[in-house]
């Protein structure tokens, strides 16, 4: 019995130590499991961790570049950068977003368009990156927030820049306006290799100038390396890049001049382009009706947009460049020097109007403006009354083809090239071209009102603006420009890109012919705009034009008063001063406004007196004179 207890004392012994055994072996197994990891954590991989372990503190956070300003020719500033406070949230530091947003409604007035914007705005940014959630904060909201800034340890206010255009609807065709960057932004920055350049960055230019100019405006981004605590916050900064800022602008525009025109086309709906002919520089463009700019900047209401988008007068689109409407008779004095450098005519051809031309070969009459006629006519008379019959029988001559030829040289039918990318081409009809429009073959009753700017004939008030500088260049074609300079850390002069060649070849007496012309438009004993041009201290030249905005029947008679508004014709006026310097060129186009001798022309003296005499640069331009400067 004692050796069967002593026996089974010694099995349990020996159980119990085969365990201790492989107890101890499992301690020591797992140990040693334990040391190495502790060896791959602290001595293999120290380096891998401990660059992960900064990635959790230290933050490259991006510095968005200081947008450039624009200028006036007399630096005026016309687009500045203000200083707003916005309320900035880091999305991953935030436990519950909704919740959040619940919350700031009462805090700070945060709107469902806030947070729309900010999704955007998330979707393009790091997750680390704080973003504006709510802009524009005003100091009430400011203070409310900041008392219960403890509840909302990842936001916190920060100071921003805005775009503001201090003249507002004075510009807003020019200036265009930078809105917040969207998805096709971000598409076309990312095919152009630049999206790495506006992080961080909010508002990129949509329209004119901030589009145009968008690279030399926008600047360089910059960052920072921070370090951040638990909750996203920035602690302190370790280093920095600084973002280079972007250039500034100065443009050719005189603010003055382009207020003054602004505010005699006020209830008026048209277009006014003036240039200084020596260079092509833009001097003043103005749309009527405009629209305030700064809508866009924040991101406009649907209530506004709508409106706009809405308004019969169409304000959203500017028609200096994208109204293409028939340039009428202010095109007679282009047309007069092709005709001549053919051979077509001399400056003592004349034909007899009756107040109608017959088309050869059959019975057709187009009729004059004037119904009785014009009686015996030279081309100086032709221009000086416009007469219509002179210029059927030209372009009957010359044919379509290569009247369109001619005027395609002048700048008709083709972007002019102007530093905006807001312009239409207008149409300068061919046979080619109507076939492939319409589908139909050109027929001669299709040439006829073309010689008189009529018909299929379209084109913008800047058009004809660079034609007029082209005939008052004697054939050098320059390209309208805004770009005076950019300022940088060097000065950058505009130079002409030489989008079109010059016409040359031509006698001067072939465009002298034409400017004489005009020339009695305004002086001669039956120039159409005679009574509007009396009494200057100063010579000038120009054409008016009337474009009829639909076609009368062959004995209809054309009553404004028997018709709608939008039915009535619109009314053209081109004209240059001084005659022998020129210093200003301009176009006028009144949208159903009427006779352009009667309404534009009137006008056009307006702003040229108020150019030369109010604003004194008659007085320059005499110094010119005599230091033997001339366009002749």
């Amino acid at each position: 019995m004692a050796r069967e207890i002593i026996r089974d004392n010694k099995a349990e012994q020996n159980l119990f130590l085969r365990r201790v055994l492989v107890a101890f072996i499992g301690v020591l197994g797992l140990l040693s499991l334990l040391l190495l990891n502790v060896y791959h954590l602290q001595i293999r991989d120290y380096e891998n961790y401990q660059t992960r372990s900064n990635g959790n503190r230290i933050k490259l956070l991006p510095v968005a570049p200081t947008r450039g300003l624009i200028y006036d020719r007399n630096n005026k500033v016309l687009a500045e950068n203000l200083t707003f406070f916005g309320l900035y949230i880091v999305p991953e530091k935030t436990e519950n977003l909704q919740q959040t947003y619940d919350a700031l409604r009462q805090v700070v007035g945060l709107t469902d368009e806030d947070i729309e914007t900010f999704a955007k705005e998330r979707r393009r940014n790091s997750r680390y990156t704080p973003i504006l959630l709510k802009s524009d904060l005003t100091e009430e909201q400011i203070a409310r927030f900041s008392v219960d800034q403890h509840n909302f340890p990842s936001l916190e206010i920060r100071p921003y820049f805005k775009r503001h255009y201090p003249y507002g609807e004075d510009l807003t065709h020019i200036l265009g306006y930078v809105a917040k960057i969207n998805d096709k932004d971000i598409e076309r920055l990312r095919d152009e290799d630049e999206l790495a350049n506006y992080a961080g960055t909010n508002d990129i230019g949509k329209l004119g100038i901030e589009r145009y100019y968008e690279t030399q405006l926008h600047g360089e981004v910059g960052f920072e390396e921070v370090e951040v605590n638990n909750r996203g916050k920035v602690i302190r900064t370790l280093r920095q890049q600084p973002a280079v800022s972007g250039k500034s602008i100065k443009l050719t525009i005189d603010l003055a001049l382009q207020r003054y025109i602004r505010q005699q086309l006020e209830g008026r709906r048209g277009a006014v382009v003036v240039l200084d002919p020596r260079d092509n520089s833009i001097l003043a463009m103005v749309s009527s009706p405009s629209y305030d700019n700064n809508l866009f900047v924040g991101g406009i209401s649907s209530a506004d947009y709508n409106g706009l988008l809405n308004d019969p007068d169409r304000p959203l689109y500017s028609r200096t460049t994208q109204g293409a409407f028939p340039p009428a008779s202010t095109v007679k004095p282009f047309i007069a020097v092709a005709a001549l450098q053919d051979g077509i005519i001399t400056t003592n051809s004349t034909i007899f109007d009756p107040g109608y031309w017959i088309l050869p070969g059959t019975d057709r009459r187009y009729r004059d403006w004037l119904k009785s006629g014009h009686g015996r006519l030279n081309l100086n008379k032709a221009i000086m009354e416009s007469a219509d019959t002179y210029f059927y029988q030209l372009i009957y001559d010359m044919g379509i083809n290569r009247f369109s030829e001619w005027m395609k040289r002048f700048g008709f039918g083709m972007p002019t090239g102007i530093d905006i990318r807001e312009e239409t081409s207008g149409v300068m009809p061919t046979r080619e071209w109507k076939q492939q429009r319409y589908k139909k073959p050109w027929v001669i009753g299709d040439t006829i009102p073309v010689g008189i700017g009529q018909g299929y004939w379209t084109s913008t008030p800047l058009q004809v603006t660079k034609a007029l500088s082209v005939l008052i260049n004697n054939g050098k074609v320059m390209t309208p420009h805004f770009m005076q300079e950019v300022i940088g850390n060097q000065i950058e002069p505009y130079r002409d890109p030489k989008l079109y060649e010059d016409i040359n070849g031509i006698p001067q007496a072939y465009w002298n012919a034409a400017k004489t012309g005009m020339y009695s438009v305004l002086y001669g004993s039956s120039g159409t705009a005679r009574k509007v041009f009396t009494n200057m201290p100063y010579l000038a030249a120009g054409k008016s034009g009337t474009a009829q905005v639909f076609g009368l029947k062959e004995n209809q008679k054309y009553d404004a008063s028997s018709l709608a508004s939008h039915l009535h014709d619109h009314a053209w006026f081109i004209a240059y001063a001084p005659y022998n310097n020129p210093t200003i060129a301009l176009s006028i186009f009144l949208e159903n406004a009427g006779g352009g001798s009667s309404q534009a022309a009137p006008l056009a003296r307006a702003i040229m007196d108020h150019y030369l005499l109010d604003m004194g640069y008659l007085k320059q331009s005499a110094v010119a004179t005599e230091s033997g400067q001339s366009n002749e």
